[in-house]
């Protein structure tokens, strides 16, 4: 169906001509029913012109409907003062061009210059029927006349409804370009912020370590600068990643990794953190989540890592678990961050993801990221010494099942 309407813009302007010159003929032959070629040619402006208006650029429109409507005024009242008058019809292709006006002055122009516009409109079509003999008055203005009035109603209603449509398109549009900026916002959050965490973390070590007698050696040191380079540059591309999303509305919206590249950020995370522990379901590693799915699973482990670089310092290990739950049919994704951070050194922090004042934008975020492909987020102390993140994300259907073995990696820092 759609290819039966996708037309050329070239063959839309010959139908458009093709369109235009019939509706004038059809005028034309309306106006040679009264056998004046006077009155022919003034039937064609007063009915072409209305016409004109519904085809004119929305700025020129009023002007051009304005002028419409007073020709067709102009051309009824000459007409009553002439012998000459039509056997048949008094101009229904007219009637309906100013009858078509009304619904675009209602749906297009502000309200003052529609109703200005519907106004004309009406006297216009309340008149036009005298164009007919004197004769056919009594039998035929009773009816005619309500008829035209109801119908300039129901026109007027009809682009009442379509300019509440097109309220109601804009409201939506604007309603999905916040949602983007607020999914870009998020992008930004968890992409950028990862990386000057651990820019921010390794700066103050290196102050720390000085600050105590203990300046590191200039090996160290070296190797320090090394991570907060590597650190600042993949923040440099993250950022340069968001831009080209913000920049092509085509490119991908989740510009981030996916659940293979977990081994890569625990990796990366281990070098300037706590020891790491990731252990992966080999069915998950395989590849085989959805993409929306295992873009969500990955922004769960970078932010929980974020967090313990920045709340939970005196950890020394972080276990980070991605696996399948669940019966073969109705699978699920659980995954769960834990580190061994004193929960003193958590003070304040709420049990719950995303409340409280120190659990920023991130876990909020996460939260919210969760819940639109119909998880849950639970944040708070482990029972004994630690805090844990824990997500739960329900699969749309079966995964294959390559093994019930995981894969253990541990990665020291």
């Amino acid at each position: 169906m759609n290819q039966l309407f996708d037309v050329p813009a070239g063959g839309r302007r010959i139908a458009a001509v093709c369109v235009a010159v019939l509706l004038t003929a059809a005028i034309a032959t309306e106006g040679a029913d009264t056998g004046s070629v006077f009155v022919t040619v003034a039937w064609t402006v007063s009915g072409g012109l209305p016409l004109a208006a519904l085809a004119a650029r929305r700025d020129r429109f009023g002007t051009v409907a304005a002028t419409g409507v007073l020709a067709s005024c102009l051309v009824t009242l000459v007409e009553t003062r002439t012998a000459v008058r039509p056997e048949t019809t008094f101009g229904m292709v007219e009637t309906s061009a100013l009858l078509l006006l009304v619904v675009r002055a209602v749906r297009r122009c502000p309200p003052l210059r529609a109703a200005g516009l519907t106004g004309g409109a009406l006297a216009a079509l309340t008149v036009i029927v005298l164009r007919l003999p004197p004769s056919e008055y009594e039998r035929l203005v009773p009816f005619a006349v309500p008829a035209l009035w109801c119908a300039a109603a129901l026109a007027g209603v009809l682009g009442l409804y379509l300019r509440l449509l097109d309220r109601y398109r804009a409201q939506e549009h604007r309603t999905v370009l916040q949602a983007e900026r607020l999914e870009h916002a998020r992008e930004l959050h968890d992409f950028v912020g990862h990386h000057v965490t651990a820019i921010i973390a390794q700066s103050k070590a290196v102050r720390y370590a000085t600050a105590a007698g203990h300046p590191p050696t200039p090996g160290e040191l070296d190797g320090m600068l090394a991570d907060i380079e590597e650190a600042g540059a993949q923040a440099m591309r993250s950022m340069r990643s968001m831009v080209a999303v913000l920049r092509s509305p085509g490119t991908a919206a989740h510009p981030g990794g996916d659940v293979t590249e977990l081994r890569a950020l625990t990796q990366r995370f281990a070098r300037t953190g706590p020891a790491t522990t990731l252990a992966l379901d080999p069915r998950l590693e395989a590849g085989g989540l959805p993409p929306g799915l295992a873009t969500t699973v990955h922004h769960i482990v970078r932010e929980s890592l974020t967090n313990v670089r920045k709340h939970a310092r005196r950890a020394r290990t972080v276990t980070v678990d991605v696996r399948l739950e669940g019966d073969t049919a109705r699978p699920a994704v659980l995954v769960s961050v834990t580190d061994d951070g004193p929960e003193a050194a958590r003070a304040g922090e709420p049990a719950g993801a995303g409340a409280g004042p120190r659990s920023g934008y991130g876990l909020a975020g996460l939260a919210e990221r969760t819940a639109m492909v119909g998880g849950s987020v639970t944040a708070g102390p482990r029972a004994g010494v630690g805090w844990l993140v824990e997500a739960r994300i329900p699969l749309p259907g079966p995964l294959p099942q390559p093994g019930d073995d995981q894969t253990n990696v541990t990665l020291d820092a």
